[in-house]
């Protein structure tokens, strides 16, 4: 058990800036998801399922790669 704990706080350093980069990217894609009408593919309810469900970099990614509607 202290093995895995000694683990978990040599890694902290490298998980905290990656953690607070998910949540920035995901709150971002999901502000941009509802303040926007038109998508490439997709509708809203489509990219609001995705962007939840894959939350972990991949869901905000495919977004702006494939619905995000270029203005």
């Amino acid at each position: 058990m202290d093995n895995i704990l000694n683990s978990l706080v040599e890694i902290l350093p490298f998980l905290i800036p990656l953690m607070i980069a998910e949540f920035v990217l995901l709150g971002y894609t999901l502000y941009h998801i509802l303040t926007h009408q038109s998508y490439k593919r997709g509708s809203r309810t489509l990219w609001l399922a995705v962007t939840i469900v894959l939350m972990s970099f991949v869901g905000p990614i495919l977004y702006f790669l494939l619905g995000r509607e270029d203005a």
